[in-house]
Order: C-alpha cells, then sequence, then structure tokens
C-alpha cells in the first residue's frame, strides 16, 4: 500500500511537472502565453492539454477477454489477454484534431490520463491542484527559466511504471 501511494501520489505529478515543463520550454509561445496570464480557466485547460499530450503510464492497461471479440479486424478469442496503450488513447484525431501537436486552448477534458470508470484515479483532482499551483505561477516567478541542456541530453525515463525525465537540467 505504502508502494502505491509513493508511486501514484508522488511519482506520477513529480514527473508530470518536469514533463510539463519541458514541453512548454519547447512550446514557448504557449509558455509565454501562460506566464502573462491570470486566468485560472487558461491555466487548468493547459493542465488538462498537458495531462493529455503527456500520457505518463507508458506500460499499458492489460486484460483478459471474456469473450471471442472482433478489435480492429483481428479476432482475439476468450481467454486471450490484451495490452491496451494508454498513450495512444489520447491520439485518436477523431476526437482530438490534429493530436501530436501540443495546444493549451484545446479542449482536452475528455482525455485517459487518470483512467476512466470503477478504474479512474482517486488522487486526480489533487494532481489536477498542484499543477494548476506549478504551472499557474513557476513562469512567472523565475520569468526567464531555460533549459540548461539540449533535448538529446535529457535522460528519460523509460524503465519505470510511471514515465518521466531522471533530471530536468534548467537554468534561469
Amino acid at each position: 500500500m505504502g508502494v502505491l501511494l509513493l508511486i501514484a501520489g508522488h511519482e506520477t505529478t513529480a514527473n508530470m511537472i518536469a514533463l510539463g515543463t519541458l514541453a512548454l520550454l519547447e512550446h514557448p509561445a504557449q509558455l509565454d502565453e501562460l506566464r502573462a496570464t491570470d486566468d485560472p480557466k487558461l491555466i487548468a485547460g493547459a493542465v488538462e492539454e498537458l495531462l493529455w499530450y503527456l500520457h505518463i503510464t507508458h506500460s499499458g492497461r492489460r486484460r483478459v477477454a471474456t469473450a471471442d471479440i472482433e478489435v480492429g479486424g483481428q479476432l482475439v478469442r476468450a481467454g486471450e489477454g490484451l495490452i491496451l496503450a494508454n498513450d495512444i488513447g489520447n491520439r485518436d484525431p477523431e476526437v482530438f484534431p490534429d493530436p501530436d501537436r501540443l495546444d493549451i486552448h484545446r479542449d482536452a477534458r475528455h482525455h485517459v490520463a487518470f483512467g476512466l470508470g470503477v478504474r479512474q484515479c482517486l488522487g486526480q483532482n489533487l494532481a489536477r491542484m498542484e499543477l494548476q499551483v506549478v504551472h499557474g505561477t513557476r513562469y512567472r516567478r523565475i520569468p526567464t527559466l531555460r533549459l540548461a541542456a539540449g533535448l538529446a541530453d535529457i535522460p528519460f525515463k523509460h524503465d519505470g511504471s510511471v514515465y518521466g525525465v531522471y533530471e530536468l537540467p534548467v537554468t534561469w
């Protein structure tokens, strides 16, 4: 239980803060817009966009088919396992136009960053609030914040249950 709380309550938000900062530093026009606003709706919308854009659980959802079903033209028989990639759930161009572009004005509220239905994250409201506080204040308090390393030199986490960066070198 303690490990679950540490991963779900700390690792996810900490990695979203670092990845969100990196994404915004890589999109300076949108960062400038966030830096210049105190509009809570724009800040909340930017956080939803970052949650959608940066989905941090890349391990996939594991399920077992309870009956024969066809998925994308492929027959999956009852008892067979499926791994559903979480991050591509947010990349459906029929739901999100131009799905590979960061846009802090997009209505990204229907993302699956916190799961869905009975498996929805219990801490999502706290995570949203933490992200809104960070992204709504950090760039005004440190207006010259910038990367201190090239993107190719930033070590990304691909080996854990939460995607992120091991470190994010910045300067101001």
